[in-house]
C-alpha cells in the first residue's frame, strides 16, 4: 500500500479540501486527486464526497481514517527511531507571542539549530488569539502562546509563566506609596491588544470603579507599549522581561499597586494529528529552554532580594 496516498488521505480528511491538502504537501491539486482516486481503487471503496470546493468523508472513509492514521503514525515512529536525521529536516512554521520573543526565544533558536541544523523555520509573531487560529487552520505547526488551546487534537505542553508589573516613567512623578486603581485610572492604561486575556482582565477590573471609565491605549506590540510608557504617555503593566533594562537604568520605575493582573501562562501547543515529529521535537525543546529560563531568573531574583535585605 502506497504510504504517500495514506498521508494524502489523512490531510484531505483533516483540512476538508483537496486544494488545502495540495498546498500543505507542496504539490498540485490534480496530484492529490490522483492519489485519492488510486487509494479508492486499491481499497475498492469511496472515501470522499466532493461538494463545491469542500471534501467530506463518506461513512466508509470515517471508518477507515483511524486505521490510516495509525499506519502513518507507526511508520513515522519507525523512521524517527531508525534515522533521527530524517525527522529533523523540513520546515517548522512557528508562531510566537511577543512576550517570549523578549525572553527565552533566542536561546530556543540556538538549541534548535544545534539539534536540527538542516531545519528551516518560518516565524510568525502575533497575539495568542491569532496564533490559536493558525494552529487550528494548520497554517502553523507549533505555537508558543497564552494557552492552553482547548481542542481535542491539540497537544499542550506547559511553559514558564510571566508575572506582570505596573511601571511608569519617572517623569510622571507618581507617589512612592501604595496606589489604588482609582489613582492608576487618572492616566491612560497602556496595555495588550483588546482581543487578549490580559486586556479582558484589566478592563474588567477597572470597570468596577465608580468614577469615569479608564482610558486604554491597547496595542498588539509590546515594544510599542514599552515606548509609549517610556515617553510618559501613561502607565503600563508589562512582563519584567520586556522592561528589565529600562528598570535597571531608571528610565522606568515599578509602581507599588493594590492590584496586579494575573501571571501570563504560556503553552507550547501543536496538533497531535496527523503526527508531526518536528513540532513535537521543537515543543520539547521549548519546554526545556523555558524551564531553564524560569529557574535562572527565579534564582537571580532570590539573590537580588537577599542582597537588598542585607
Amino acid at each position: 500500500m502506497n504510504f504517500k496516498r495514506l498521508e494524502t488521505f489523512i490531510w484531505v480528511a483533516t483540512l476538508g479540501s483537496f486544494r488545502k491538502a495540495a498546498e500543505h504537501q507542496h504539490t498540485t491539486q490534480p496530484a492529490i486527486s490522483n492519489r485519492i482516486a488510486a487509494l479508492e481503487d486499491e481499497l475498492g471503496v469511496r472515501l470522499f464526497e466532493r461538494e463545491s470546493g469542500h471534501s467530506k468523508l463518506t461513512s466508509k472513509g470515517q471508518e477507515l481514517l483511524p486505521y490510516a492514521e495509525k499506519i502513518v503514525f507507526m511508520a513515522q515512529q519507525l523512521r524517527k527511531r531508525a534515522d533521527r536525521g530524517a525527522s529533523l529536516s523540513g520546515i517548522l512554521r512557528l508562531g510566537v507571542s511577543e512576550t517570549i520573543v523578549h525572553s527565552w526565544l533566542p536561546r530556543f533558536f540556538r538549541e534548535l539549530h544545534e539539534t536540527a541544523p538542516n531545519l528551516d523555520v518560518e516565524i510568525t509573531v502575533d497575539v495568542s488569539g491569532n496564533l490559536r487560529s493558525g494552529l487550528l487552520d494548520r497554517s502553523l505547526d507549533l505555537a508558543f502562546l497564552m494557552g492552553p488551546v482547548s481542542e481535542p487534537k491539540v497537544e499542550n505542553r506547559a511553559l514558564c509563566s510571566f508575572p506582570l508589573i505596573w511601571v511608569a516613567s519617572p517623569e510622571l512623578n507618581l507617589p512612592n506609596r501604595l496606589l489604588d486603581l482609582k489613582e492608576l485610572a487618572e492616566w491612560p492604561i497602556i496595555t495588550y491588544a483588546r482581543n487578549t486575556k490580559p486586556f479582558a482582565e484589566i478592563s474588567q477590573k477597572f470597570s468596577e470603579l465608580d468614577e469615569l471609565p479608564a482610558r486604554f491605549y491597547s496595542s498588539s506590540s509590546l515594544a510599542a507599549c514599552r515606548q509609549l510608557t517610556l515617553d510618559g504617555i501613561g502607565i503600563s503593566t508589562l512582563p519584567l522581561s520586556v522592561i528589565k533594562h529600562e528598570l535597571e537604568s531608571g528610565r522606568l520605575i515599578q509602581l507599588n499597586t493594590s492590584w496586579t493582573p494575573s501571571e501570563l501562562a504560556f503553552t507550547a501547543s501543536y496538533s497531535g494529528t496527523p503526527f508531526n515529529p518536528i513540532a513535537e521535537l521543537a515543543a520539547n525543546l521549548g519546554v526545556m529552554v523555558s524551564d531553564e529560563y524560569d529557574r535562572t531568573t527565579h534564582h537571580k531574583k532570590l539573590s537580588e532580594d537577599v542582597k537588598n535585605d542585607n
